[in-house]
C-alpha cells in the first residue's frame, strides 16, 4: 500500500485519544461520573457533525432506510459507553492497549460481512494481541485497579466499535458522508439522554475545575471520534485505519509514564514490574500491527 498523508490522521487521533482518556480519568476525581461525561461527549460529537448536513448532505432518504445509520449509531453508542465505563473502573494504560484488539476484530468482521478478507498474518496478529492481554493481567497485583473488569469492558468497547466501523465503511459510500453521519450522531446524542436519570447531580452543579477537565475530555474524545470517521472516509479502509489507530496502546503507556503527573494520574506510581508488563503488552500490540502492515 502506498503512503498517503491521510494515513497520518488516524495516527494523530491515537495521540488525541490518550490525552482525552487522561482528561476523562482526571475528571472522574471530581465525582463527575461516567454518565455525565459520556452525555457531554456524545452531544459534542453530534454538534460537530451537524454542519456536515448543510455542507455535503441535505438529501432526505425514505424513513425505512434510516435503520442503517441507526444500527451504526447503536454500535457507536455502545462502544462509547463501554469505553467510559472501562476508564472509570480502571487504568488508562490497561484500557487503551486492550482496545487495540479492535484492529483484529475489524479484520474479522470485514471478512464475515464480505468487506475484506483475513490473511494468515491477521490470525498471528490476533494471537499476539491475546498474549498482550494476558501480560496486562500480570499487573493485577496492583490493589484496587479492577484489571479484570477493565479488560472485559474495554474488549466489549472494541467489539462494538469494530462492527460499527465495518458497517460504516460498507454504507458510507452508498449514502454519502453528509447524508449518513449527521443523523447517525444525532441519534447517538438522543440515546445519551437515557443517561440523565443516572446523573449523580445535574450538570449545573459542577464547579469550575470539574467543568475544565470534563469539558476538555469530552471535546478531545469528540474530536478523536470525528477524526477516525474522517479517516475512514479518506482512506476508504476500516482495516488500515484501525491498524494505525491501534498505536494508541503504546502511546497510552508512554504518556502515562511521561506526563501522567500533569493529569494527577496515579498510574505512573505503580510498581515498576506492573508498568513493565503493561509496556510489553502494548509492544506486542504494536508487533501485531507491524505484522499486518507487512
Amino acid at each position: 500500500m502506498n503512503f498517503h498523508l491521510s494515513l497520518l490522521l488516524p495516527l494523530a487521533c491515537a495521540l488525541v485519544y490518550v490525552f482525552a482518556a487522561l482528561a476523562v480519568k482526571r475528571a472522574s476525581a471530581f465525582g463527575i461520573g461516567v454518565w455525565r461525561t459520556s452525555f457531554l461527549s456524545n452531544w459534542m460529537l453530534g454538534l460537530l457533525f451537524l454542519p456536515v448536513w448543510f455542507w455535503q448532505g441535505g438529501q432526505i432518504h425514505p424513513l425505512a432506510d434510516y435503520w442503517q445509520p441507526a444500527a451504526t449509531a447503536l454500535l457507536f453508542f455502545g462502544g462509547q459507553s463501554f469505553t467510559f465505563l472501562a476508564l472509570s473502573r480502571g487504568d488508562v494504560s490497561v484500557t487503551t492497549p486492550v482496545m487495540g484488539t479492535k484492529v483484529i476484530l475489524v479484520a474479522l468482521f470485514s471478512s464475515l460481512l464480505r468487506v475484506g478478507e483475513v490473511p494468515l498474518q491477521w490470525w498471528i496478529g490476533a494471537a499476539l494481541s491475546t498474549a498482550a492481554i494476558i501480560l496486562l493481567h500480570r499487573g493485577e497485583g496492583a490493589r484496587h485497579r479492577n484489571v479484570g473488569d477493565t479488560v472485559f469492558l474495554a474488549f466489549c468497547s472494541a467489539v462494538s466499535f469494530s462492527l460499527g466501523d465495518v458497517l460504516l465503511q460498507k454504507w458510507l459510500l452508498l449514502w454519502g458522508a453528509g447524508n449518513f453521519l449527521p443523523p447517525m450522531f444525532l441519534l447517538v446524542g438522543l440515546l445519551s439522554c437515557g443517561f440523565v436519570p443516572f446523573f449523580a447531580a445535574p450538570l449545573k452543579a459542577l464547579n469550575a475545575p470539574a467543568w475544565r477537565w470534563v469539558g476538555l475530555g469530552a471535546l478531545l474524545m469528540a474530536l478523536n471520534n470525528a477524526g477516525v470517521i474522517l479517516a475512514l472516509r479518506l482512506v476508504g479502509s476500516a482495516t488500515v485505519v484501525n491498524i494505525i489507530y491501534s498505536v494508541r496502546g503504546l502511546f497510552s503507556v508512554l504518556l502515562v509514564w511521561l506526563i501522567g503527573h500533569w493529569f494527577a494520574s496515579e498510574e505512573r506510581h505503580l510498581a515498576g514490574n506492573v508498568l513493565r508488563w503493561r509496556f510489553i503488552g502494548a509492544a506486542l500490540m504494536v508487533a501485531a500491527i507491524v505484522l499486518v502492515l507487512i
